[in-house]
């Protein structure tokens, strides 16, 4: 082989080498949330992001802070950790950023909310008139103090 076909498969290869680079990869990141009964309203930190079923992009992973809420059941309130795939921990995060291919990581959340325990009236006035014959009782059974 000549030295001018060589420096020119050589450029050639160099040039498919920047436009790779250069092109570079896509990498999304996903929260998926889901909740029983959909409809809820879902804060991550302290940001309204919707309701369910719902999906949003994020950027950082690590521990967020999420808000559950809907109307006639117990709020949800907890910290929820977004875990990075392998192909983003360091050193394997820069290929993954380089390669010319669309990486897509969705995390998934799904909570499960409670009805709201409503106060019974009838039950606490039961109980209150079961305790004021308790008191009745015992003091009808208690020794009588007698001076003697």
């Amino acid at each position: 082989m000549n030295a001018a076909k060589s420096r020119t498969i050589a450029a050639g290869v160099g040039v498919m080498a920047v436009v790779v680079l250069a092109l570079g990869g896509c990498l999304k990141r996903t929260i998926h949330v889901t909740s029983e009964p959909p409809g809820a309203l879902v804060w991550i930190n302290d940001v309204e992001v919707g309701r369910t079923p719902l999906q949003t992009d994020f950027t950082h992973y690590g521990t967020y802070d999420v808000r559950v809420r809907r109307e006639g059941y117990e709020p949800i309130i907890v910290k929820q950790k977004a875990n990075a795939p392998v192909y983003e921990l360091p050193p394997l995060d820069i290929a993954a950023e380089a390669v010319p291919a669309k990486l897509h990581n969705v995390v998934k959340w799904h909570y499960v909310l409670l009805p709201v325990v409503e106060a019974n009236p009838d039950k606490e006035a039961g109980e209150r008139e079961v305790i004021e014959r308790a008191r009745e009782l015992r003091g009808k059974l208690a020794p009588e103090d007698t001076a003697k």
